[in-house]
This record gives C-alpha cells, sequence and structure tokens, in this order.
C-alpha cells in the first residue's frame, strides 16, 4: 500500500484548486495582470496594521477567549447595528480563524456522515469540499442563466430536498455569478427551510458590495425571526483588505454556542489577540474604508463589463452584487484551456469557470476589485483576444 492509499479516502479524494492551478501557472509574470482570486490590490490599511501591532508589541500573545475577544464580539454586534439595522447580543457572534474556518465550523455543526447539502451551482469551490470533508454529500442545484442574468427557481430547489437533506448552503451576492437573491428569494428558501426543518448556512461576505441602489444587499437578517435555523459565516477579508489576516466570524443562536466553541477548541483554539485588536479597530473605523473599496469595485465592474459586452461576443451582464465578471465567451468551450492560453498569450489571469462546479464550465470569473486603470488596461488585452477568437 502507497503513502496516499494509506490516507483517509476524504483526504485524498479533496480536488485541487482550479484557481490556485491558475495562479500557481501565472505568478511571477512580468506585466501580469491578476484578476485570479477573489481580492482587492489595496493593502490592509495602516490604522488597522497599527492596532495590531500595538498589541503585538504590547504582549498580547497568550491564549485568548476561544469566542473572540470582549471587544471584537461587540464591535461585530455594533457592525450589524449599523449596517443591518438589527439588535444581537455579544452572545451571537464566535471569531474564527477566517471565512473558511467559519464555513467550516458551521458545516460540521449541522452535518453527519451520510448527511446531504445542498448548495447553489455555480459556486465556490472551497464550500463544496468543506461538505465533503465532513462527511457530508454536497448535492449541487444549478442557477438558471438567461440572457446574461442567473436565477434561482425555487420548485427546483425544493424538489432537491430528500430526507437527507440537512442543509442548505446559501451565498448571496454570489462567488462566482454575482447573482444576488431578492427579498422574495430569501423569504422563499426561509419558508422551504422552515418547512423541512433544514438549516441554512448564509455566506453574506459581499453584501455591502451591493451595485443594485440601496446600502447593502437584501439579508436573511431582514426576514428571519427568534427560532430560525440559520448561520451567517463572515469574514474580514474583503471589506477591509484584509485576506492575508485570516480572521472571521459566526453569527449564530447563542443556543447552540457552546456547540461553536468546542468546534473552535478542537480546530484552531481561538484567534490571535493581537489580530483581534486589529479586527476591531476595522469595525469601529473602517466604514470609510469600506466605501472606498466599494467605489473601487463599483468604477472597475463598469470599465470592464462595458468594454467585454461591446464586443458582443461576451453574454454577461454587470452583476448585481460582489466583485466578480462571471463571463461567457462565444467560442469557449473548455474554461481551463483558455485561461492558461489568456495568461499565456496577453498576460491577464482570471479562474476558469470549471472550477466552480456545474454550471461554470463554459465561463470565466475576473475580480475587479482592482486599480480602475489596471482593469481598464485588462479590458483592452481581453477585448482584443476576444475578437480574434
Amino acid at each position: 500500500m502507497s503513502l496516499i492509499e494509506s490516507l483517509s479516502p476524504r483526504a485524498v479524494s479533496a480536488p485541487e484548486s482550479g484557481i490556485v492551478e491558475i495562479i500557481n501557472h501565472a505568478r511571477g509574470r512580468e506585466g501580469l495582470i491578476p484578476l485570479w482570486a477573489g481580492e482587492g490590490d489595496l493593502p490592509s490599511p495602516d490604522f488597522i496594521n497599527r492596532a495590531a501591532s500595538d498589541a503585538l508589541l504590547g504582549g498580547e500573545t497568550f491564549y485568548t477567549w476561544q469566542r473572540g475577544i470582549p471587544e471584537l464580539r461587540q464591535a461585530l454586534a455594533d457592525y450589524y447595528g449599523r449596517h443591518f439595522s438589527v439588535s444581537l447580543s455579544t452572545e451571537h457572534f464566535y471569531v474564527t480563524g477566517s471565512g473558511m474556518h467559519a464555513i467550516m465550523l458551521a458545516v460540521q455543526a449541522v452535518t453527519a456522515p451520510g448527511d446531504e447539502m445542498i448548495y447553489l451551482s455555480p459556486t465556490w469551490p472551497n464550500i463544496v469540499s468543506a461538505i465533503e470533508i465532513a462527511g457530508a454529500r454536497a448535492v449541487g442545484l444549478p442557477l438558471s442563466f438567461t440572457g446574461g442574468r442567473w436565477s434561482l427557481d425555487i420548485d427546483a430547489l425544493e424538489a432537491t430536498v430528500t430526507p437527507k437533506t440537512r442543509a442548505l448552503f446559501i451565498n448571496t451576492p454570489s462567488n462566482p455569478t454575482g447573482w444576488t437573491a431578492s427579498r422574495e428569494d430569501l423569504q422563499a428558501v426561509l419558508a422551504l427551510a422552515r418547512r423541512h426543518g433544514l438549516w441554512i448556512i448564509a455566506d453574506e461576505i459581499y453584501a455591502l458590495y451591493y451595485y443594485g441602489g440601496a446600502a447593502r444587499a437584501p439579508s436573511f437578517l431582514d426576514i428571519m425571526e427568534e427560532g430560525d435555523r440559520v448561520i451567517f459565516a463572515n469574514s474580514f477579508s474583503k471589506n477591509w483588505s484584509m485576506t492575508g489576516w485570516r480572521v472571521g466570524w459566526l453569527v449564530a443562536p447563542p443556543e447552540i454556542g457552546q456547540v461553536i466553541e468546542n468546534l473552535i477548541q478542537y480546530s484552531n483554539s481561538g484567534v490571535a489577540q493581537f489580530m483581534q485588536r486589529g479586527a476591531v479597530v476595522a469595525l469601529n473605523e473602517g466604514d470609510g474604508f469600506i466605501r472606498e473599496n466599494i467605489a473601487r469595485a463599483t468604477t472597475s465592474r463598469d470599465i470592464l463589463c462595458d468594454a467585454l459586452i461591446a464586443t458582443n461576443r461576451v453574454e454577461t451582464l454587470k452583476p448585481d452584487g460582489a466583485l466578480y465578471a462571471f463571463l461567457k465567451v462565444d467560442g469557449v468551450t473548455d474554461s481551463r484551456a483558455t485561461a492558461i492560453d489568456i495568461v499565456n498569450k496577453i498576460g491577464v489571469a482570471m479562474a476558469p469557470g470549471s472550477a466552480f462546479g456545474p454550471g461554470g464550465e463554459l465561463f470565466l470569473r475576473a475580480c475587479f476589485l482592482r486599480n480602475p486603470d489596471h482593469i481598464r488596461e485588462a479590458a483592452a488585452r481581453l477585448s482584443d483576444y476576444i475578437l480574434k477568437l
């Protein structure tokens, strides 16, 4: 028996990320415009960095609260009061080692081996692997794509529920499609979950990156009631340009708080306290920086989408939310091969739609949270490439 054969089948079956494959292929190339990953090009702002640095130099390097330091949990409660108009006690909040860690904990909390969890596809591939590594079965329901716009068929979602279904994973605004659930969509999903006794894991990390005229996207927080089975997974990565910090959070009913704390204990045992100090300042003083990031995303979204739509070879509409243009290009039948070819020929790196599961095979994903001048150059290179296909 080989070393690989002696490992856990769940671990061995976890696939290589199709996004990371492109990053590894393209990294370090001169003149490259990297639109591959879900992050912007601004570093974490100084006021956040200083808070963490001061805490580190001040000796905040010991074990700390597994649920998060009290100041951070209070800052999260205040943040939700400002942006979601809800009053939640600090007992609803749990600090995690990244948004990915938050998702893993939520999946572990609500599923057992042999259970099923439904997700909407195309989706960020880490979600599927998180479900399957936990021993559950990930069941994808493809979103509908018509006229350049994505939509959810509620009847099809209900038809996907089986006696083994324990939860729904709902990411809105969506990575990679930009699909953003309406209030009516969320009401229908919540009603379905109530009928079948299902949990909802709500990934609303892009809630403030919304281009529909309101300050944020619709949220389950707008419609849920006490006792509803909803857990929210989120991260500091996108709003405050803190992708490398690996700090996230969960919002969950206090009744399950000890279970979540136990799962934290047996995974990372809590986030470093000095990093949490930076997160406190991000929440309390960072709304202006969020507005700056959203403004950059809005401008760059328009530049990229307007240019590519003008080729008449790209079937897409400007996304309602999130940070991505998910592009269906005439003539592209193998998104992985095309993504590699685009890197090699024009120095623009995008993620292949095949990395995002069923329904994404013919698409390419470009993250537009970047300097508008860089996006303008990427759009020009891509337009030229597309017109030559």
